[in-house]
């Protein structure tokens, strides 16, 4: 005999299944201890596990000898729980900024594993910064928080929360992570601004150091700065080593040459892309 509960329940059923989709999905559990590398995802406060991350090995890269040194020391401090500073890489494009940081924290898990993890995070999610934080201090592993390309465009306001963040916060910046930067700009900021900043504001001075103060949060500035002809022909002759590409070293520089005229620039960025066309060439794998 049929009720009147077996009539609604096919009724109740798709209710219940149009709810179930309607519910935002469960939160996956942040695990730090998952990989060495991550990526954070702001809209669901996750940190995606990176397997292989895309980076040069660290004796590849040339004519930084300085730079390399000062931030291996400092995160070498830290890794070790030492006193160290957050740090900015500023200078032209192409220039490793942004490869130095993940080669130095390939080099540093090679000397002692899993001694670091690398979070990276995206400029567009600065303002997710104290909920990545919290997760981070709560997982208690040493941590780089590196975020590639950072500036500010006018008025931009999240720029406040990564202030708070490197210094002068109630909690300010867990022992346990460490925040490098890269940037075009010395200042985080666009020389007209700057410059629009002095014109329009009722103090210029204040409304100027007001952004301009957020590169004096990083303790350790860094500068990258175009490159001679001599080290960018050391760059690729280290490449042509390394991946055993069979050339004449007086055609590879011809050619390498040749390949920075079409480019209109010449950096560690451009040998890269100029080793890949030749190992192509070649038939050579360069992974």
């Amino acid at each position: 005999m049929t009720t009147d509960f077996d009539k609604l329940l096919p009724t109740l059923e798709r209710i219940a299944s149009a709810l179930e989709r309607m519910a935002p999905p469960a939160r996956t559990q942040n695990d730090l201890s998952a990989a060495d590398a991550f990526v954070w995802q702001a809209e669901n406060s996750y940190l995606q596990p990176v397997r292989n991350v895309n980076r040069i090995d660290i004796d590849l890269l040339q004519g930084i000898g300085q730079q390399k040194e000062i931030l291996y020391n400092n995160t070498k401090r830290f890794t070790d729980g030492l006193p160290a500073n957050n740090a900015l890489l500023w200078g032209a494009r192409g220039t490793g900024k942004s490869s130095i940081v993940k080669a130095m924290h390939a080099k540093i898990n090679a000397e002692t594993p899993a001694a670091l993890a690398l979070v990276e995070i995206h400029r567009e999610d600065i303002p997710s910064l104290p909920t990545l934080l919290h997760i981070l201090q709560e997982s208690g592993r040493k941590t780089v928080l590196f975020c590639d390309d950072l500036s500010f465009d006018l008025h931009d306001e999240s720029y406040k929360s990564l202030k708070a963040v490197l210094e002068g916060g109630v909690e300010g910046r867990p022992k346990n992570v460490i925040f490098y930067a890269t940037s075009n700009r010395r200042h985080l900021m666009a020389r007209d601004m700057i410059e629009n900043e002095r014109s329009t504001a009722i103090n210029p001075s204040e409304a100027v150091e007001e952004k301009v103060s957020l590169s004096d949060r990083f303790g350790l500035w860094l500068g990258f700065h175009n490159i001679s002809q001599d080290i960018y022909f050391e760059i690729i002759e280290g490449y042509a080593k390394e991946f055993n590409l069979d050339i004449p070293t007086e055609e590879l520089h011809a050619r390498a040459k040749e390949w920075t005229v079409t480019r209109g620039s010449r950096s560690g960025r451009v040998a890269w892309q100029f080793i890949q066309e030749i190992a192509g060439e070649l038939g050579k794998s360069i992974d």
